[in-house]
């Protein structure tokens, strides 16, 4: 299993971007996706997690009412629609996959990880 990460860049505060997760597997459906940041000198941390219908979302407080996750299942991919964007938004932004246990916040449910894709926002 592979996971790719894309669509980060530089944005004024305000602004918006959109970040995939392409996934290799023919069982992409089967596992929920979640999306972590990484900021400069902090620990990783929750945002966002998808299942693997799309049925269940959940969002860290940081970002809900911003964030919208989402996936397409047909093409494989899982989309982080984030809006309002702040500089504390400012990370590496992580996408995997879950385990299948219900802790969806912690690291160690998640298994596959891909490679990060780096979200700055200016003031």
């Amino acid at each position: 299993v592979q996971l790719q990460a894309s669509g980060g860049g530089l944005v004024q505060a305000g602004g918006s971007l959109r970040l995939s997760c392409a996934a290799s597997g023919r069982t992409f459906a089967a596992y929920a996706t979640g999306w972590f940041r990484q900021a400069p000198g902090k620990e990783r941390e929750f945002v966002a997690r998808v299942s693997g219908s799309g049925g269940r979302i959940y969002y860290s407080d940081s970002v809900k009412g911003r964030f919208t996750i989402s996936r397409d299942n047909a093409k494989n991919t899982v989309y982080l629609q984030m809006n309002s964007l702040k500089p504390e938004d400012t990370a590496v932004y992580y996408c995997a996959r879950g385990r299948g246990s219900s802790d969806y916040t912690r690291q160690d449910e998640y298994d596959y990880w891909g490679q990060g894709t780096q979200v700055t926002v200016s003031s």
